[in-house]
């Protein structure tokens, strides 16, 4: 059993479980009935997507130094009891179910979920 990360939107893979969307909003146009059907998302948890503030900090980003300060923002957020106390049950639920988190953006390394995947295999969850 195992997590994936992945960008929303993508056709989905074999054994890939429940799709999380770990964004701040809903993908646009898209009536809520279809988001599990265009592969958007099962489920939107936006707890573990950046701040609004935050989410506009690293969409902004443009230096080396701008995208650290947006990584610094958003491990910060994560490490509230709150959201720690989140990323333990994924880590936990890695262990015994397939699902999957994602995001919109189509560079990894420049999204988020790059941190989260980060976040996740800290926390012992099993990633594809």
């Amino acid at each position: 059993m195992v997590v994936r990360v992945i960008r929303l939107g993508s056709p989905r893979v074999k054994d890939e479980g429940t799709r999380i969307g770990t964004v701040r909003r809903p993908p646009r146009g898209v009536p809520k009935s279809a988001f599990a059907s265009q592969n958007w998302y099962d489920v939107w948890f936006p707890n573990l997507a950046p701040s609004v503030e935050t989410m506009k900090s690293g969409q902004a980003a443009g230096t080396a130094d701008e995208w650290s300060a947006f990584f610094r923002k958003y491990r910060a957020e994560m490490a509230t009891p709150e959201n720690s106390r989140t990323l333990d049950l994924l880590a936990a639920l890695s262990q015994h179910a397939n699902f999957s988190v994602g995001c919109y953006c189509e560079d990894e390394s420049r999204c988020h979920r790059s941190i989260l995947r980060a976040l996740l295999i800290e926390k012992g969850a099993k990633l594809v």
